[in-house]
């Protein structure tokens, strides 16, 4: 089932928090796979915050759900769909 953008978002700001607060010991030596697993989780979160953002800011200025879903390899439909909620939650915030 693929995560939501909301749910990705809320995991990149759960991860940022987690890693500026993250205090390092002995035992604290993982597998480097699931290091790397962990890290690839984190930046595909951080990116789906900064598409978000770049949506907003797109529709900020008047940039049509038809360009921003053509920009993404989609319709305007479906950027609208997938977008809408979350942009409208940010810009209201």
């Amino acid at each position: 089932m693929p995560r939501s953008t909301r749910y990705l978002i809320e995991q990149a700001e759960q991860l940022a928090d987690a890693f500026e607060a993250y205090e390092p010991s002995d035992g604290d030596r993982g597998e480097p796979a699931v290091l790397a697993l962990r890290r690839a989780a984190y930046r595909r979160a951080l990116a789906e915050r900064d598409l978000v953002e770049a949506v907003r800011h797109a529709r900020e200025a008047s940039v049509s759900w038809a360009l921003i879903g053509e920009q993404l390899g989609t319709s305007g439909e479906a950027a609208r769909q997938r977008f809408a909620g979350l942009v409208e939650s940010t810009s209201q915030a």
